[in-house]
C-alpha cells in the first residue's frame, strides 16, 4: 500500500469519528505527515467548530512548515461561512504538498481551493480513494448539488419477503444486531420517517436506544390525523413532524409540528424539499408497503438497505415490503453497486437506486 493511500484511509477514519454530528456540513479529516511520521491529525466534530485542516495545523504548528497534508475533501477558500478558509491558512502554514480525496462540490469551491493551492506553490494531487471518499460524504454531495435531502429506505423482511403476517405482527424480523444496526444508522441522519400504519401497527419511538448517539427528528405521514396523543412518538424527547391534510386536530404538545397538504396523497418529493427548508439534509425511511411504494414512485430514495431474516412465515396475505402496482418485469427500480453481508443472523443487502429506471422528471 502506498503511503498516500495508507494516509488516505487514516483521513477517512479521522473523518467517521463524527458521524451524524456535523450536518449540513461534509465529515472531513485530515493528516500531516513530515519525513514518513505522523506530526499531527484533525477532523471536523460539529457545525460552528474549526474545519479539519485548522484543527491538524494548529496542532502541528511550525512542524507543518515543509509537511504534506492529507485530506479527505478539498479544502475550502469561500469566506461566507463561520469559520476561516483553510486554503488560506494551509498557504500560511507553509505546507509543500496536499493530497486530496475529492473535489468539493460545493458551487462556492469546487476546484477553487485546489487552484489557489496550486497558484500559491503548493503541490496538489486529487482522487486518492476518491470512492471512498464520495460515499463518505454522500449525505453532503446529494444536499449540496440538489437542494434535497439524502434519502436511505430500510427493510426489515423474512427470507420469504414479508415484513408483517397479515395482523400486522411485525415485532421481531430480524435479530438484535441488525436492530442495533439500524440505531447506528438513525443516529447519523437528520431525521426517520414512517407512516401512520406503522404507528399504529407498532407504536415506535424511533430514537437510538439500543447505541450511543444522537436521536434524530421523526417524520410521520398521517393524512387524517389518526394518531393517539399517547404514541411513542409524540412522548420522547426528539421533535416529531407531522404531515397530514386535517386541519382540525386536537392541540399538540410542545416539540411538534404539523405540516398540511391539500392533495389526496402526500407527494413525498414535496415532503422532501420542505425537510430539507428545515435543515434536514439526509432521512432514513423506516415505514410499511404503501410509504415503501410512494417513496420509490415519487423518486426520493437513493439508496436501500434490506435485512433479510433467516425466517419464513408464509401467508398469501402477508405483507411484503413494497406495495402499490407492479412496475412489471420490463421497468423495475433497478439497485446498482449491490453489496451484501452479515449482520448476526441476518443478512443485509443495500445499493443504490439507478436513476436511469426512474421516472424522467426524477433522474436529475
Amino acid at each position: 500500500m502506498s503511503p498516500d493511500i495508507l494516509y488516505m484511509k487514516r483521513a477517512l477514519r479521522l473523518a467517521q469519528k463524527a458521524l451524524g454530528k456535523t450536518s449540513p456540513n461534509p465529515l472531513v479529516g485530515a493528516v500531516i505527515v513530515k519525513a514518513g511520521r505522523t506530526i499531527a491529525e484533525g477532523y471536523h466534530e460539529m457545525p460552528g467548530l474549526p474545519h479539519a485542516e485548522a484543527v491538524a495545523l494548529e496542532r502541528a504548528g511550525a512542524k507543518a512548515r515543509g509537511a504534506t497534508l492529507y485530506v479527505n475533501l478539498e479544502p475550502c477558500c469561500h469566506l461566507n461561512k463561520r469559520t476561516p478558509p483553510c486554503a488560506q491558512a494551509i498557504i500560511r502554514a507553509g505546507i509543500k504538498r496536499v493530497v486530496v480525496g475529492m473535489i468539493d462540490p460545493n458551487p462556492k469551491v469546487s476546484g477553487r481551493g485546489v487552484e489557489l493551492l496550486r497558484r500559491s506553490g503548493i503541490d496538489v494531487q486529487v482522487g486518492i480513494l476518491e470512492e471512498e471518499s464520495k460515499r463518505l460524504n454522500e449525505f453532503y454531495i446529494k444536499h449540496i448539488t440538489t437542494g434535497m435531502p439524502f434519502v436511505i429506505l430500510k427493510v426489515a423482511m423474512t427470507l420469504d419477503g414479508k415484513i408483517a403476517t397479515e395482523s400486522g405482527d411485525s415485532k421481531w424480523i430480524t435479530s438484535l444486531p441488525s436492530r442495533r444496526y439500524v440505531h447506528k444508522l438513525r443516529s447519523t441522519v437528520d431525521a426517520v420517517l414512517t407512516g401512520i400504519g406503522t404507528v399504529r401497527a407498532d407504536d415506535p419511538e424511533l430514537t437510538v436506544r439500543l447505541v450511543k448517539g444522537r436521536n434524530p427528528v421523526r417524520v410521520v405521514v398521517d393524512p387524517e390525523f389518526e394518531i393517539s396523543m399517547d404514541a411513542n412518538i409524540l412522548k420522547t424527547p426528539p421533535p416529531t413532524i407531522i404531515f397530514t391534510r386535517n386541519k382540525n386536530h386536537p392541540p399538540l404538545p410542545d416539540g411538534i409540528e404539523v405540516e398540511y397538504f391539500d392533495s389526496e396523497r402526500l407527494d413525498l418529493r414535496d415532503a422532501m424539499k420542505r425537510l430539507y427548508q428545515k435543515g434536514i439534509t439526509s432521512v432514513l425511511i423506516e415505514g410499511g408497503s404503501s410509504i415503501n411504494y410512494n417513496a420509490l414512485r415519487d423518486g426520493v430514495v437513493d439508496k436501500v438497505l434490506f435485512f433479510i431474516s433467516p425466517k419464513i412465515i408464509g401467508g398469501k396475505d402477508s405483507i411484503t415490503p413494497v406495495g402499490g402496482v407492479s412496475t412489471g418485469l420490463d421497468k423495475p427500480w433497478r439497485i446498482r453497486d449491490m453489496k451484501t453481508r452479515r449482520i448476526g443472523k441476518d443478512i443485509l443487502i443495500e445499493g443504490y437506486i439507478d436513476s436511469s429506471s426512474l421516472s424522467p422528471e426524477f433522474s436529475s
